[in-house]
């Protein structure tokens, strides 16, 4: 089972942000549906929570590439600094 688990996480590792929250949304319109049995159930929110966590970290890093300009009293760009994001 550690195997099966360590081959999905692969898997999700190579999702791109968009990827990874398309199939996130499907899987909580699945579970929402309620149509699902209890053991595919757990399944899916297992690999929902392993998704939501790659989305988290590549959000994370997307904001910590992102910088924000900084402005002279007069209003004009002057340079740019890390984004401080919290």
């Amino acid at each position: 089972m550690a195997a099966a688990k360590s081959d999905v996480q692969k898997d999700i590792e190579k999702l791109s942000f968009e990827e990874a929250l398309a199939q996130l949304e499907k899987i909580v319109a699945s579970l929402e549906s309620g149509d699902v049995e209890l053991e595919k159930s757990i399944d899916l929110y297992e690999r929902g929570n392993a998704l939501k966590a790659h989305c988290e970290a590549r959000l994370k890093a997307a904001e910590a590439k992102v910088e924000k300009i900084r402005l002279s009293e007069s209003g004009d760009p002057a340079g740019t600094e890390p984004l401080d994001v919290e």
